[in-house]
């Protein structure tokens, strides 16, 4: 199957990052190179574009569709974690823009071979880097009942968590688990009936979590937006797509500790931390897909995209 994916919010994301012709620019989520075409297509012969995927299909794909654009373009794979440590071996010390598109591809979803997708059977897998030794059937066969809890109603704030792990657990004891269709039955199982035809798919959530414990996403995100910022030259920009309320809330809890660093007491008259804004939120709020972009691509419906901008010296 072709790698693809719709880009979301790419108008919105040219705009955000408002790119200059001889900038030096990162795709921490490279994808298919839906976002990153375009970029390269506004830049110069002097300008730079630094690609990051863990994913191998990813890369295949990149590396093809940014074939027009091969002397501007430097594809990496490796997890955006590692963004510092890529740039330090390129020589690049700052750049004008950073993007980010935590949504998991069409291709990724709609290859059951991948074990992301809940509407097809398929061994559970949910890597993004397939050189990963964690996989979701390691999660559901070998993690404490406990902590299968902990990980369906964290990460995929799930109101039954501690059901469906009670049946993951008894499940196991028999045989391993190694299947979606079965993960299915077993959820479908833990939740009400009444709760299954009112909220949507009734495995949705629970891959969501496990997804994310897989990829350590949110902890990934949590320990690299402030390197991210710091990464910035005066004036640069940082664009952040997410997907669901997890996501977004690290990423507005970021910028808004980068806006207001100051860690005085509120009753101190005057600061005397020192800490100075690293620039700002703008807007303020998260940029919604536009109703005709929601009918055209159902996925981008819960997406929000955040800019911050980077203080000029």
């Amino acid at each position: 199957m072709e790698f693809s994916h719709k880009s979301v919010l790419l108008d919105e994301v040219l705009e955000g990052l408002q790119i200059k012709e001889n900038g030096i620019y990162v795709d921490g989520t490279l994808g298919g190179a839906g976002h990153s075409s375009e970029i390269a297509a506004r830049l110069g012969s002097q300008g730079r574009l630094i690609g990051l995927d863990q994913d191998a299909d990813a890369i295949a794909a990149a590396t093809k569709r940014l074939e027009p654009f091969a002397d501007r373009c430097t594809i990496v794979r490796s997890n955006y974690e590692e963004i510092g440590p890529v740039l330090r071996d390129l020589g690049i010390e700052k750049v004008d823009g950073i993007l980010l598109d935590l949504g998991v591809s069409s291709y990724q979803l709609d290859t059951p071979e991948r074990g992301f997708t809940y509407k097809e059977d398929g061994p559970l897998d949910m890597r993004m880097d397939q050189r990963s030794s964690l996989t979701a059937e390691t999660i559901i066969n070998e993690y404490p009942q406990q902590e299968i809890t902990r990980i369906l109603r964290e990460y995929g704030e799930e109101k039954f968590a501690a059901n469906i792990a009670k049946h993951i657990a008894a499940a196991r004891e028999d045989h391993r688990i190694t299947r979606s269709g079965e993960l299915n039955e077993l959820i479908k199982a833990a939740i009400p009936a009444k709760m299954r035809r009112e909220g949507g798919h009734p495995s949705k959530r629970t891959f969501q979590a496990l997804r994310i414990a897989c990829n350590r996403e949110l902890e990934v995100l949590e320990s690299t937006l402030d390197e991210m910022i710091e990464l910035l030259s005066p004036g640069g920009r940082l664009c952040i797509i997410t997907f669901h309320s997890l996501e977004d809330r690290i990423v507005k809890n970021a910028m808004k500790r980068a806006e207001n660093p100051c860690i005085c007491p509120p009753s101190f008259p005057v600061c005397t931390c020192g800490r100075v804004p690293k620039g700002k939120a703008d807007p303020k709020k998260p940029i919604l897909p536009s109703e005709r972009e929601m009918e055209e691509n159902p996925r981008a419906k819960s997406a929000k995209l955040r800019v911050f901008v980077k203080r000029e010296v």
